[in-house]
This record gives structure tokens, C-alpha cells and sequence, in this order.
């Protein structure tokens, strides 16, 4: 699958998705992939992200990372969404830079690929899957091929989540991701790798 190109876009408040994101990059590359790791730019005002001192570090520390832009999606044959919830939802960060691939979208450049998405909450009812599954219809919109992990190996059974991969980050935002996450990471993104391979050769 050394000809698979993969994008990992994600945005990260205080650095969970961002963990999770460098974690697919890794995994994605071990898988064969040529991999793009991709920061979606912050919208929040100044002072919010000074009310809170690990966005506010987290900000500071990846601030000069590499940021997303149309062409990361237009050159992946697989993509990977990675956003916080906010109230069941997708980022404003993250849905903003969605918003700005319309003409992308009206020339049919973002359809046929795969992609699959990651989220994070506090609390583990906390709208990790309809996130997911908001992220998913704008994806359908795009024509993209939707490569959820689905139970498609037994360690689903223990990270729980068909939609994607999900982390609770606990009351305090600070659990550590465990074990499980990481090998349910790695095996999204490489389900996901080798669809978009059997895609592109099928093209």
C-alpha cells in the first residue's frame, strides 16, 4: 500500500485529538502510507483561550504546525477527521474548514475516497457517536467512501466504538489515552489504508 496517500486533519483544544492524530500518522506511515499530518486553524477569541491554561498551552506548543488547506484533501486517497465534541457535535474549527471545500466538493475532487473519523469527550455518554455520525453526512456529501472500523477485529469488543475511535478524557480532561485506544487507532487506520488501496487500484 506504499502508493496509498493518507491525510490526517484534526482539530485539538488541549491536545487529546492532537495525541490521537500523531498516533494515526505513525500508524498510517507503519501501514505504508505516505501521510500528511494536518492542524486545523483556531477560531476561538483570545481571551477563551486564555480562560484555560492546557488550550492555552496546547495552542502555544502547536502553533507553527503545518495547517490544513483544501489541497490535503484533494491529494489523499484516504482521509481521517479528528474532532473534540461540542454538544454531540463536530468542532466550529473543524466545520469551518469543511465549509471552505464547496468548490472543491462541486468538482467532484473529494468524492471516492475513504475516510473514517476520531473524537474525544469527558464523559463517556458524552456524544462521541453522533459526532461521528454529523461528521459522517457531510462526508456523504463529499461521495466519500465511509470505512468505519465497524467490529471488524475482536478489539472493537473492548474500545466499543463501530463509528470510529473515541477517548473519555474524564471529568479533570486529563485521562491518559490507554492501550485499547492506541490499538484501536492503529487498526482504523489500517482498515483504512487498505480500502483506500483496493479503491485506487480498482480506479
Amino acid at each position: 500500500m506504499s502508493d496509498v496517500k493518507l491525510s490526517v486533519i484534526y482539530y485539538s483544544a488541549t491536545g487529546t485529538i492532537h495525541k490521537m492524530a500523531r498516533r494515526l500518522t505513525e500508524a498510517g506511515k507503519q501501514a505504508g502510507a505516505e501521510v500528511r499530518l494536518r492542524q486545523v486553524a483556531e477560531l476561538a477569541p483570545e481571551e477563551a483561550i486564555a480562560s484555560n491554561a492546557a488550550w492555552s498551552q496546547h495552542f502555544d506548543d502547536t502553533k507553527d504546525e503545518p495547517k490544513a488547506t483544501a489541497d490535503d484533501v484533494v491529494w489523499a486517497d484516504a482521509v481521517l477527521f479528528g474532532t473534540p465534541t461540542r454538544y454531540g457535535n463536530v468542532a466550529s474549527q473543524l466545520k469551518q474548514f469543511l465549509d471552505t471545500l464547496g468548490p472543491q466538493w462541486q468538482q467532484g475532487l473529494l468524492a471516492d475516497k475513504a475516510y473514517a473519523g476520531f473524537t474525544a469527550s469527558q464523559t463517556a455518554h458524552g456524544g462521541q457517536e453522533s459526532t461521528l455520525l454529523t461528521l459522517y453526512n457531510v462526508l456523504i456529501h463529499f461521495g466519500g467512501i465511509l470505512v468505519p472500523p465497524g467490529y471488524t477485529d475482536p478489539l472493537k469488543f473492548t474500545d466499543g466504538n463501530p463509528y470510529g475511535v473515541s477517548h473519555v478524557t474524564g471529568p479533570n480532561n486529563d485521562a491518559p489515552l490507554t492501550d485499547a485506544e492506541y490499538a484501536a487507532l492503529d487498526h482504523m487506520v489500517q482498515r483504512v489504508v487498505r480500502v483506500a488501496g483496493r479503491l485506487k487500484g480498482e480506479g
